[in-house]
């Protein structure tokens, strides 16, 4: 799929608070590199980050694939500017996709929240 397809899809997928701005920057294989913008307040909560996790997975794993377990490590505060993320499935079995997602502020220099999961189609 090419990084105007799954901009396409996110768009027609989503409802538009879960967008953020969302921008496909990279979609390579089964490797995604999504770009998001804070809203107009400027500063992103811990919900909006979620949303981004889950965003940014099945934009790796497949749009229609649910989460189904999830792990979080906050290794920084989220700074008020756009979000990077980096994400990639590790395994697909049968119905089961893992992935991982990583999430930086502004630029990949240093992660802020890498997540895990497990996805179902």
């Amino acid at each position: 799929m090419t990084e105007d397809e799954l901009q396409a899809r996110l768009e027609a997928a989503l409802p538009v608070a879960d967008l953020h701005g969302a921008f496909v920057e990279e979609c390579q294989d089964q490797d995604v590199r999504l770009r998001f913008s804070p809203a107009a307040a400027g500063g992103w909560t811990t919900a909006a980050l979620l949303s981004l996790v889950d965003t940014s997975l099945r934009a790796a794993a497949g749009l229609d694939a649910r989460v189904s377990h999830l792990n979080v490590t906050v290794l920084r505060a989220a700074q008020a500017a756009d979000v990077i993320a980096l994400s990639r499935v590790l395994r697909r079995d049968g119905p089961s996709v893992h992935a991982e997602t990583w999430l930086f502020s502004h630029a990949v220099v240093e992660p802020m929240l890498h997540a895990t999961a497990t996805l179902r189609d």
